[in-house]
């Protein structure tokens, strides 16, 4: 079917492209852009009258957790930063089971969907004895919800007891690891273009991997052809610990492993020296900036107009619903707005710049051309928002009312020109149903615990 999305409020695309007519999907991809006052080129089977909605590429999330969303608001976890934080978590999410981590990804997906998110990169790293096969499970709940993914096989290897800091039971054997890296690409990963889900390789940190998993997770991503994601630089302890263990600060440690490369992207990366942020930028490797976490654990401000100054793809992530505490993405657009201009005042950071880091930007740190922009040819992932809240009242301009007004959730967003979310609510998911499973297994996990 050829459904023409007319005469849009506003709608966020390449400034030189007249676009104030619309978008013409078809199938799967956008086909054509409608001038104002235009018609399409060709026939068109439906019309979906779009006067009253902002439109926007589907916004692509490239940092987070799904598993968390059973821990938020923890409350030995409360108030503390990274290192005691983690601590105080890492027995909990030991507790971790198939059945939790398949819940938790879907109510993730969920929330994801109804902020205005099409695409998620989830980086999940724990793999206790009762969930062995946890990227398995994420793929099927992934697919039942029908949100687009790039799902990373994590990992951790370095325990507390050889100076790491997770304990014995949330580390696995790095054969291990390996053996499951490349099972689950050859079953999971779909290089092709309009892909729904691709699997990464995610060693979860400095201090909890060693520095030959390091080494040979990039011999083996790059063998079979897929991308790299780690955290790096997301505090000064972090850079205490790598002088530590390693003698070199993190930037000299990614170089000394094989990740100074155009196929990794980082989560944080806040803790640059001046040189290290232009030799990021000179090879390319990309960012992704997780405003709220970076706020709630008192981490630090990504220099993120440094860092794509550079030549570093930069992107966004809601990071872990445990040191975020929601998935919602478009409130992490505004919180990017907000914290950005901290560091590079009013003028230095508009509506546009975090607009554009959550889409072209994200695609860009996820190795993807085909999704992040309103063009033809790009796959049909739009995100539709209506400005009818008290709170958008009065307001002048549609897009950076979006931001400034805090919009919170999608009116309709469709993944692969497909609706998923209609009118505010899930086409095909029974929320209530999720949501009363989902309380269920995070009173289990944390009782447990």
């Amino acid at each position: 079917m050829r459904i023409w999305l007319k005469n849009p409020l506003a709608i966020f695309c390449h400034e030189a492209i007249e676009a104030d007519g619309g978008v013409v999907v078809e199938e799967n991809r956008i086909i054509e852009l409608v001038a104002g006052g235009d018609q399409p080129t060709g026939d068109v089977e439906q019309v979906f009258d779009a006067s009253q909605h902002v439109i926007l590429p589907g916004l692509i999330n490239t940092h987070h957790h799904f598993y968390q969303t059973l821990t938020r608001a923890c409350p030995s976890a409360l108030n503390k930063e990274l290192f005691p934080w983690l601590k105080s978590l890492y027995p909990i999410w030991a507790g971790l089971t198939e059945e939790m981590i398949h819940i938790s990804t879907r109510l993730a997906a969920v929330e994801l969907l109804l902020s205005g998110c099409t695409t998620a990169a989830d980086h999940h790293y724990i793999f206790p004895e009762a969930a062995r096969e946890a990227l398995d499970i994420q793929v099927d709940a992934i697919k039942q919800i029908g949100i687009r993914a790039t799902i990373t096989r994590g990992s951790m290897s370095l325990g507390e007891d050889d100076g790491g800091l997770p304990p014995r039971n949330t580390i696995q054997d790095e054969d291990a690891i390996l053996a499951d890296c490349e099972r689950v690409i050859d079953r999971y990963h779909d290089g092709n273009e309009g892909s729904m889900v691709q699997i990464a390789l995610a060693p979860c940190s400095p201090f909890s991997v060693t520095e030959d998993l390091m080494k040979q997770s990039a011999k083996l991503a790059r063998r079979k052809k897929v991308r790299l994601h780690t955290h790096l630089a997301e505090t000064d302890d972090e850079t205490d610990f790598c002088m530590e263990l390693f003698g070199v600060r993190p930037v000299v440690y990614l170089e000394r492993v094989g990740w100074m490369a155009d196929d990794v992207w980082l989560a944080h990366g806040i803790h640059f020296n001046d040189e290290e942020i232009i030799r990021l930028g000179r090879a390319g490797v990309g960012i992704s900036h997780c405003p709220s976490s970076n706020m709630i654990l008192g981490s630090g401000q990504c220099a993120t107009r440094d860092l794509e100054k550079a030549g570093c793809p930069v992107g966004l992530g809601v990071d872990g619903s445990a040191s975020n505490d929601c998935s919602n993405m478009i409130q992490e657009v505004r919180q990017a707005l907000m914290l950005q201009r901290l560091r590079y005042g009013s003028a230095g950071i508009t509506h546009f710049d975090v607009l554009r880091w959550a889409t072209i930007g994200s695609a860009a740190c996820l190795g993807r051309d085909d999704i992040g922009e309103i063009t033809p040819g790009k796959q049909a992932d739009l995100a539709l928002f209506k400005l009818d809240e008290s709170r958008f009242s009065g307001a002048g301009d549609p897009l950076a009312a979006l931001l400034l007004c805090g919009a919170y959730k999608a009116d309709y967003v469709m993944v692969a020109g497909k609706w998923k979310v209609e009118n505010g609510e899930l086409s095909d998911v029974d929320l209530s149903d999720l949501l009363e499973r989902h309380d269920k297994a995070s009173k289990e996990l944390t009782f447990t615990a």
